[in-house]
């Protein structure tokens, strides 16, 4: 898949085994904004905007500490319509809103900030990222693509590439969101298998990031669950308390709704990872926070 004598930061993760596990970046809100152009290795920061509208989104973003992405579909095939923006945020049990529109001139996208603020509508079906950014990383590139074809091939309506959403050493990266779930070590099957899954209501620990509005050791105490009990709903088990035993030990429980068990008690082990090169274009070498379960008890 891969060209030999490279670095792909992908292929090594797996080669050490690096888990994916509390890799999901926190944060409830999304900002797509559709870009069929050539994308900057830094994504929105790197568009050449009207700089008062540039300023006033990134503004609006970083009020609610929102994620902001550019995305395409897949092909960047000729479109007569005005290309999209979007807000998406995650809002309890369920409650997620979504608020879309068009863009023609830079100066449309000031409708974000505004939106920002109070996006309302709900009952929106949920849209399906899958990172290709590879000006940023070559991985996002290679193992990206396939998998967005394969997912857009499935549900063309729901599928956009998009920029960078991090973890670039476990492409395929999918996101789902305004759901906030990531997936990540994904090929064309088991994306497939992942989003008809979660789609259908049930989230699988294979191939789970994290949920975005959890903190990494909740993340990993939810997967853990997820992986002794079985697969479950998005919002089948919430976090209720989270506290440090120790520097590196958290005391996670998590609570679950019927037929799930109702309260569980998980010991997560946070540590450091040896010096490695995560990325294929960043050679410094940095340590990453990986992190194990060490019990799940019932409380």
């Amino acid at each position: 898949m891969t060209a030999p004598g490279r670095f792909f930061c992908a292929d090594a993760a797996r080669i050490r085994g690096d888990s994916i596990t509390g890799t999901a970046p926190y944060g409830s809100v999304c900002v797509l904004i559709e870009y069929r152009g050539s994308w900057p290795a830094n994504g929105f920061d790197g568009l050449d905007l009207e700089p008062d509208t540039k300023a006033l989104v990134f503004s609006a973003a970083q009020a609610v500490k929102a994620r902001i992405l550019l995305v395409r579909r897949h092909g960047r095939g000729s479109r007569e319509e005005p290309p999209s923006w979007a807000v998406l945020r995650f809002e309890g049990l369920g409650a997620h809103r979504q608020q879309w529109g068009t863009w023609s001139r830079d100066e449309d996208l000031a409708q974000i900030a505004e939106a920002l603020r109070a996006p309302v509508v709900l009952g929106c079906p949920p849209v399906v990222l899958v990172c290709t950014h590879g000006r940023h990383d070559t991985c996002c590139a290679v193992r990206g693509r396939p998998v967005c074809r394969a997912l857009s091939e499935r549900w063309p309506d729901l599928v956009w590439e998009c920029t960078h959403v991090g973890g670039d050493r476990f492409a395929a990266n999918v996101v789902i969101v305004p759901d906030g779930v990531y997936y990540g070590d994904l090929d064309a099957l088991s994306a497939v298998t992942a989003v008809q899954e979660h789609l259908a209501g049930l989230i699988h620990a294979e191939h789970l990031r994290g949920y975005t509005n959890l903190y990494p050791p909740q993340q990993a105490a939810v997967t853990a669950v997820l992986q002794r009990f079985g697969p479950a709903g998005r919002h089948a088990y919430t976090v209720a308390t989270a506290s440090r035993a120790s520097e590196d030990i958290w005391q996670i429980r998590v609570d679950g709704r019927p037929p799930h068990p109702a309260a569980l008690d998980v010991e997560v082990h946070a540590f450091r990872t040896p010096l490695r090169q995560l990325t294929c274009h960043g050679p410094s070498m940095s340590r990453a926070v990986a992190y194990e379960v060490t019990s799940i008890r019932a409380h």
